[in-house]
């Protein structure tokens, strides 16, 4: 399988901020890959130093097969970004970013760029100092895929867009996808990653927690049990993870010996049971313990 993205050891340090430590990731063609983990983890540092933003302290970061430090101009001239925050030179219109930015890549994108600036309702002919945050993310959107890219470098691309503008933005991605792109995507939205990433790493305070597909980090995350005609659980329920109670019910994690669960469960009065695969969201804490510190 063709490996798009690579790092072995990656470290950035900063004097007093976290960096990263010893990340070791791998993107395949074709993946849409989420990279998970709070304020401060380490995402954007990862990214930076992938795009030759920023030099690493030590490791090992490859694109395409070529090393971040050696072939920044040829990695770059096939990627498209989209930062967490945009900003443009002054006076420039919407159409000006977008010819420049063909131009500097040397492309004709005139046509794809009013395509896209169609389906995200972007007015080519405003000044960007007039935009709103969110019209200025759907420009940084068009800047990014105007050139077709085969690499998408996402770092937190859907905020500020409004929930219709988000599944255009999915949208526009999964054609990019089906054409062949492959899609790097940090994001705090975890719906996000469950619902469009086939693989996903979690990262915490710089270090890699886990990397494998979403539907092997579901599997192996706890499940989430529901009792229901049921008020509360013995103290020495063996494997609950964080029960909550509602109104004649009690819900909780679960991770341990199945068996000693059904075992368990036999000793109690209930009406109802359920056991389901955890949300993106339970798995990320599942993994990632109580929260994260910011830098």
């Amino acid at each position: 399988m063709e490996t798009v993205i690579k790092t072995s050891k990656l470290t950035k340090r900063y004097r007093r901020a976290r960096g990263i430590t010893n990340l070791s990731i791998t993107v395949n063609k074709g993946d849409i890959y989420g990279f998970i983990g709070s304020n401060g983890a380490g995402k954007s540092t990862t990214i930076r130093v992938l795009l030759g933003l920023i030099r690493s302290n030590a490791g090992k970061a490859e694109v395409f097969g070529f090393d971040v430090k050696r072939r920044k101009r040829k990695i770059l001239s096939d990627i498209g970004y989209i930062p967490s925050e945009v900003s443009y030179y002054p006076g420039m219109r919407v159409s000006d970013a977008l010819r420049m930015s063909a131009r500097l890549r040397r492309r004709d994108c005139a046509l794809e760029a009013r395509r896209l600036c169609g389906a995200l309702s972007l007015d080519m002919n405003r000044k960007i100092q007039e935009l709103s945050f969110g019209n200025k993310k759907k420009l940084a959107i068009a800047l990014a895929l105007q050139h077709r890219p085969q690499l998408l470098i996402l770092d937190e691309a859907t905020s500020g867009l409004d929930p219709l503008m988000q599944k255009t933005f999915w949208d526009l991605l999964n054609e990019r996808h089906a054409q062949g792109a492959t899609i790097f995507l940090s994001s705090h939205i975890l719906s996000e990653i469950q619902q469009h990433c086939t693989r996903a790493a979690i990262i915490r305070e710089g270090e890699l927690v886990v990397e494998d597909s979403v539907e092997t980090l579901s599997r192996n995350a706890a499940k989430r049990v529901t009792l229901r005609g049921c008020d509360d659980l013995p103290k020495d329920f063996s494997g609950a993870i964080n029960p909550t109670r509602g109104d004649h019910s009690v819900s909780f994690l679960f991770r341990g010996d199945y068996k000693q669960l059904l075992w368990d469960l036999q000793q109690l009065a209930f009406s109802d049971l359920t056991i389901t695969e955890p949300d993106m969201e339970e798995i990320f804490l599942h993994f990632y313990g109580k929260g994260g510190e910011q830098e």
